[in-house]
């Protein structure tokens, strides 16, 4: 019997790593389907060895969990970091603000960073900033092929587990292949047709930077569904909105139709974000539509 970590899991195969001894290529117990648990790339794991010269075997116990995540679906996170472009493809803030409502559910912080600084304007970075700066996230903009920019980044990530996602063809895979050298990610090319990167990653992988600092590489999404939410709870998880619901003149508020709303006046002297608060109303209106069927 051995302990290890699951950095890898392809079509029912999971790859455990083991101080000391190297990979083993596993498959997961019956016992966990019966009760209806699945292992995950940061699981930390006990195996029974079947072939150490092959550095196969099983694993047979998933040892206790900080967390698990639904979407991205890792275990033992301590932060998530959320990469889109600066442009190229244009940002779809949207998108980013649905991410950042998983992790607030989630209870992981996040960092955002927008790559391909190089390429973008200075208009273009001024209104990304002026979007989050209140957001309360920290805000990292960098430009991974030009390997600027890239040092705050990495000492954000130091000592900590950390997931890795953002849609394709912003550059995640290059930032990867930069923060961790070793490991070099297959980089897909953006399709000059419609714009959007071809993915690259059909899998989550675990990569070890140093003996205390992992990364989680994700497939790259394009679109993430409200399901997860509900409407009476979706303003606490904007956490700029927090400071000022106490402003509020109704308990419960939903910072849309109600008079003496202390968001929307918080809004009107641009302390909020216009962008995140128009996000904020239309996820809320799916919510409420939903409701009706």
């Amino acid at each position: 019997m051995k302990q290890g970590k699951i950095v890898k899991g392809i079509a029912g195969f999971y790859y455990v790593s083991v101080a000391g001894s190297g990979i083993y290529e596993c498959k997961a117990k019956g016992a966990f389907r019966q009760q209806k648990l699945k292992p995950l790339v940061g699981d930390n794991v006990q195996i029974d060895i079947i072939n150490e010269d092959e550095k196969t075997g099983n694993v047979v116990e998933i040892l206790p969990r900080k967390n698990a995540l639904i979407r991205p679906a890792v275990a033992n996170v301590d932060q998530a970091l959320v990469i889109f472009a600066g442009t190229s493809p244009k940002p779809n803030l949207n998108l980013l603000d649905r991410f950042l409502l998983m992790m607030e559910q989630q209870e992981v912080p996040t960092l955002i960073c927008f790559n391909k600084e190089d390429l973008a304007s200075e208009t273009e970075i001024q209104e990304l900033r002026e979007a989050y700066e209140t957001s309360g996230y920290p805000l990292y903009f960098l430009s991974a092929k030009e390997e600027d920019g890239i040092a705050p980044l990495r000492e954000a990530l130091q000592g900590k587990t950390t997931t890795v996602a953002g849609p394709s063809g912003v550059g995640k895979s290059t930032l990867i292949n930069l923060l961790a050298p070793d490991v070099q990610m297959e980089t897909g090319a953006i399709s000059e047709k419609i714009q959007r990167g071809k993915h690259t990653t059909r899998h989550s992988q675990l990569i070890m930077l140093d003996e205390e600092t992992y990364i989680f590489d994700t497939p790259g999404f394009s679109s993430l569904a409200s399901d997860f939410f509900e409407k009476e709870t979706l303003g606490t998880l904007f956490p700029e909105f927090m400071e000022y619901e106490q402003n509020c003149r109704f308990t419960g508020c939903s910072h849309i139709g109600e008079p003496d709303c202390g968001v929307k006046e918080a809004l009107a002297e641009r302390k909020i974000s216009q962008s995140r608060y128009n996000n904020y109303v239309q996820i809320y209106n799916e919510l409420k539509d939903k409701r009706k069927y």
